[in-house]
């Protein structure tokens, strides 16, 4: 038998994993919202398909996250994924970073030259070309 999904209450997570608060989410749902019905809502099983769309778009959201939150199914791939980092999930949570500052360095300065090379033969293109320009208006 495949548990069943309370929507109301991943209503609820949804909303304390964002930060909001049930007020804030009822300003968000309109005028006719309050707290006290955001607090009825997230005690409901099942909501209604329309309402839990307003929902999910208040709590920017896909329906799906809603409807398909297992709880006990985040846990176990919680579980599995981060308990055993170690051993079999492949990753490393303490990278090292071969970083040399003192090349960086070069590099950067090695750009600022060429940089400045291209500033330089842009002026002397440009000063050139008034050159040009004002030998044909002295013509």
């Amino acid at each position: 038998m495949e548990p069943k999904i309370h929507e109301g209450r991943n209503v609820k997570r949804f909303r304390e994993m964002l930060g909001i608060k049930q007020e804030a989410l009822a300003y968000e749902l309109g005028d006719d919202w309050n707290q006290k019905k955001i607090s009825q809502l997230e005690q409901k099983e099942s909501i209604e398909t329309a309402l839990l769309q307003e929902i999910a778009d208040a709590l920017k959201i896909p329906v799906e996250a809603i409807r398909n939150f297992d709880e006990e199914q985040a846990i176990t791939f919680i579980s599995n994924t981060f308990n055993n980092h170690d051993q079999s999930s492949g990753m490393n949570y303490h990278p090292t970073y071969n970083i040399n500052p003192f090349e960086k360095w070069l590099e950067a300065m090695d750009e600022n030259k060429k940089l400045y090379e291209r500033m330089l033969k842009e002026k002397d293109d440009m000063i050139l070309t008034l050159q040009a320009m004002l030998e044909n208006i002295r013509k």
